[in-house]
């Protein structure tokens, strides 16, 4: 979790030299399109911020207020940096109508020199986020693979608004510039819904995806030897944790002993296929076998 925590540190510096670079090219030019683009990297800088913190409240452990830890908090992160590249949108679109009815001079050796200014904060911000998505993987960091997203949202557009600038500065027409602007606007609001609504997936306590669910059922029917039964399965995500818990029915005369001997052995397959696991096991006798779920026998 450190090593999260210092890649987030990583990325509020990157934002900020970017964010010069934007700034640098949007003063240069004017250009209504370089500051949407400059805008939301105000918003990479800001969610960055909310990323670091987030993961330093989750790498706390639990305590008597929250027991099961405080992993939770990268998905709240990422709702406030959705929410974010919403606002971000809302600005550029709002500066976009302003520049459409008042278009500014194009400039051709200008316009060269914010792109190139703005072509090389898109080389760093593409570089790292091929970074973040790594280390969000590894880590199963919410907060980072959030932050990734939004990397990879900004190169996208960058890339975009790089191709409509210059075909401003190719066929002369300033009001190409707003309108290029604005349909950057409408893909960073787009990205910002879908990044909302897998966050709140995880505040919900949303289940993992059906395979990995699948492949659960799997290894619990395979290591479950000496059970009948597996049933009431259940999984969700917290940050970087996955919660599952399901009732294991044994032979009413088997020990205890026994039956958490196949716990035991249930548990060592799961968390050696599957990192971050918490699980919960009931045992029952079998006459509360329910004939459905996962039949051992």
């Amino acid at each position: 979790m450190k090593q999260a925590q210092s890649i987030a540190v990583g990325s509020i510096v990157l934002g900020l030299i970017v964010l010069a670079l934007k700034f640098a090219a949007w003063a240069v030019t004017g250009s209504a399109a370089l500051f949407s683009d400059a805008a939301e990297s105000v918003v990479n800088v800001a969610a960055s911020v909310v990323a670091w913190l987030a993961l330093r409240l989750a790498a706390k452990p639990a305590d008597a207020n929250h027991p099961y830890g405080h992993d939770k908090a990268e998905f709240f992160a990422a709702v406030i940096e959705g929410v974010l590249i919403v606002v971000a949108a809302l600005v550029i679109l709002q500066h976009a109508w302003h520049s459409y009815w008042a278009p500014a001079p194009i400039e051709a050796a200008s316009m060269g020199k914010g792109m190139a200014l703005n072509a090389a904060s898109t080389v760093l911000n593409l570089l790292w986020a091929m970074l973040l998505f790594r280390k969000g993987k590894i880590h199963r960091s919410a907060a980072l693979t959030a932050d990734a997203h939004h990397l990879a949202t900004d190169v996208v557009t960058s890339i975009g608004v790089l191709c409509g600038v210059g075909l401003v500065v190719l066929t002369g027409l300033p009001w190409l510039d707003p309108v290029i602007a604005a349909a950057t606007a409408v893909y960073i609001l787009v990205a910002g819904f879908f990044l909302i609504r897998d966050s709140v997936g995880g505040l919900m306590d949303a289940a993992p995806a059906e395979v990995i669910v699948e492949r659960i059922r799997t290894i619990v029917g395979e290591h479950a030897d000496g059970a009948i039964e597996a049933h009431d399965l259940r999984t969700r995500h917290a940050g970087r944790l996955t919660f599952l818990e399901f009732h294991l029915v044994v032979p009413g005369a088997m020990t205890v002993s026994s039956a958490h001997a196949i716990c035991d052995r249930i548990e060592a397959a799961l968390k050696a296929e599957m990192e971050g696991l918490m699980i919960t096991i009931h045992v029952e006798p079998e006459g509360k076998a329910k004939h459905r779920g996962i039949l051992v026998l």
